[in-house]
């Protein structure tokens, strides 16, 4: 194979641009629902790295008395060294965002297992990377609890007239029920069964459906500078 095919080969897929789609074209376009998926992904991903941060942080500081504190910790930085990198190629694929990775870790002048330990628990750039896992935790909850109710809500509400049919004719309700319940014995009671209900509730959900690409726009760009700041 010659030179200039391996560079072809080796070469990584092109960064997708991170301008924000037009108004009227972001529910339905490609890069919002990239955005929506890394943001859903996103959950699983910071469980697992916050355990792992914060139980080999509470291990390694734990076992500090001993010589064994110092392995746990060295290998708790390059474990979030590749996490930090698996993050990166994430946000690349998903963000469009480039950031280069943090430099190797110097190694030691003297030979043996120890110095190696030493020049990792030196490493600023793994501090960060495991710091990373514990400052996203709490804001990927938010993106992912927030980013899946807009989405839904406002798609399930905006075809309300597309499936109400339903309601009368499986569920023996009058249309869709806001509210039913039964307070100092009197029934309160509300449904949406007028066609100017039903376009009204619609029209909250479009307003819902057009507005979701931008509050996942916000959230997400929470990570972007996340991973800027603390994994290049």
């Amino acid at each position: 194979m010659s030179t200039s095919a391996l560079r072809y080969a080796a070469a990584p897929s092109p960064v997708r641009p991170t301008s924000s789609p037009g108004f009227w074209r972001a529910p339905f376009a490609a890069a919002t629902y990239r955005e929506i998926g890394y943001t859903v992904a996103s959950l699983p991903i910071a469980i697992v790295g916050f355990a792992f941060a914060v139980t080999m942080f509470a291990l390694g500081t734990g076992l500090f008395v001993t010589v064994l504190g110092l392995p746990v910790l060295a290998a708790a930085l390059a474990g979030a060294r590749g996490l930090g990198a698996a993050e990166r190629g994430r946000a690349r694929t998903q963000l469009g965002i480039e950031v280069a990775g943090p430099g190797a870790v110097k190694k030691p002048q003297d030979a043996g297992a120890w110095a190696g330990i030493r020049a990792r628990l030196a490493d600023g750039a793994g501090w960060r990377a495991l710091l990373f896992q514990v400052v996203t935790f709490p804001t990927r909850i938010v993106s992912f609890v927030l980013s899946v109710t807009f989405l839904v809500t406002g798609w399930v509400v905006a075809l309300l007239p597309a499936y109400t049919w339903v309601f009368p004719r499986y569920v023996d309700w009058p249309g869709y029920r806001v509210f039913d319940y039964t307070s100092g014995g009197e029934r309160h009671e509300f449904y949406l069964e007028s066609p100017a209900q039903i376009a009204g509730a619609s029209l909250v959900g479009l307003v819902i459906v057009f507005l979701t690409p931008k509050l996942v726009r916000a959230l997400t760009n929470i990570d972007r500078a996340a991973v800027r700041s603390m994994l290049g």
